[in-house]
């Protein structure tokens, strides 16, 4: 079996895309081969503005379901392979949608939210993010943990801190996950996860999705498909080979005003960050080139079982123990 041949046969998961939505986006990821993806519907929205993007998600999805399909189970996931379209699951950055309501968790999963990344970089009512001294879980945020796990949404600590990361995998029933990071025993950022921090999530039954944003990286801005392929394979080698996947990051086709947005506190108080240069790594500068992560998997060594569990596999099977058969 071909490089191709394998992508196009294998179950092919993104953990994360939080690029722009349309009809574009949808034909790249018809391109790429991707099976499904947990694609961003919520940062810094609250409630109402949330629902909105939902809706206008949901009408694009509408328009464009030669293309793609809703994902509310893993069985979807299944049916958007047979079909040779795309499951779009819709995810949040930010717990700030539930605002102080935990009634809420319920109803955002009866619209299809199937991950909740608990903080996005600053303090919320639930916890707090990676760029803020961290207090950890507040009473709060046990309860909306609780009833995440009761409704079946999986927790998300990618841009969250280290002691309410810590206090959220401890206190969750079910699988939680990184969606999205890289190891700072490559590159020390805020944004990246200890060794100590990755050993944690794997041995408590946790999980984790490899990016490839490359602010993150250790070659910075000059990655190519391979310096991605070493991250995985760090990872891979602390959380084992049935606790990794792929959480892209893909953030195409936004411009600068997004990224302002995305790097201000509450997306305009206090600058959080400053990116730089955003560009993908070489090989896999958008969504359509998915197909070369698989051939340079296999360039790396790693045997076809490995690759499709890591393409895909493992995803499939840590979001059927969160969401349920």
């Amino acid at each position: 079996m071909t490089p191709r041949e394998l992508h196009d046969d294998a179950v092919v998961i993104d953990g994360l895309i939080i690029a722009k939505w349309n009809r574009e986006l949808f034909e790249d990821m018809r391109r790429g081969g991707l099976t499904a993806a947990n694609c961003t519907v919520s940062v810094w929205e609250g409630f109402q503005a949330t629902v909105d993007n939902i809706v206008r998600s949901n009408a694009l999805m509408a328009e464009c379901r030669d293309l793609v399909r809703p994902v509310r189970t893993t069985a979807d996931i299944t049916r958007a392979k047979e079909e040779g379209r795309t499951g779009i699951l819709f995810g949040f950055q930010n717990a700030n949608a539930f605002e102080d309501q935990i009634g809420y968790v319920e109803v955002f999963k009866q619209l299809g939210v199937g991950i909740v990344q608990m903080c996005y970089n600053t303090q919320n009512l639930v916890g707090t993010g990676c760029y803020e001294r961290d207090g950890g879980l507040s009473g709060f945020g046990r309860e909306i943990v609780a009833e995440m796990n009761r409704v079946g949404i999986m927790c998300d600590l990618s841009h969250v801190g280290g002691n309410t990361s810590r206090e959220v995998i401890e206190a969750s029933e079910k699988p939680v996950c990184y969606s999205h990071c890289l190891p700072s025993g490559l590159k020390e950022h805020p944004r990246n996860k200890s060794d100590a921090e990755l050993k944690f999530i794997a041995d408590r039954g946790g999980f984790v999705g490899v990016t490839m944003f490359t602010p993150f990286l250790r070659a910075g801005i000059d990655a190519t498909v391979d310096d991605y392929v070493e991250a995985i394979e760090y990872v891979m080698n602390i959380v084992g080979e049935d606790a990794i996947g792929i959480g892209t990051d893909f953030t195409q086709g936004h411009g600068e005003d997004f990224f302002e947005w995305l790097t201000h506190d509450k997306g305009y108080a206090r600058r959080l960050t400053r990116f730089g240069e955003i560009i993908n790594p070489e090989g896999i500068r958008t969504i359509g080139e998915f197909p070369n992560l698989t051939e340079a998997l296999l360039r790396r060594g790693f045997s076809e079982p490995l690759v499709r569990k890591i393409m895909g596999e493992n995803w499939m099977r840590v979001l059927r123990d969160v969401w349920g058969a």
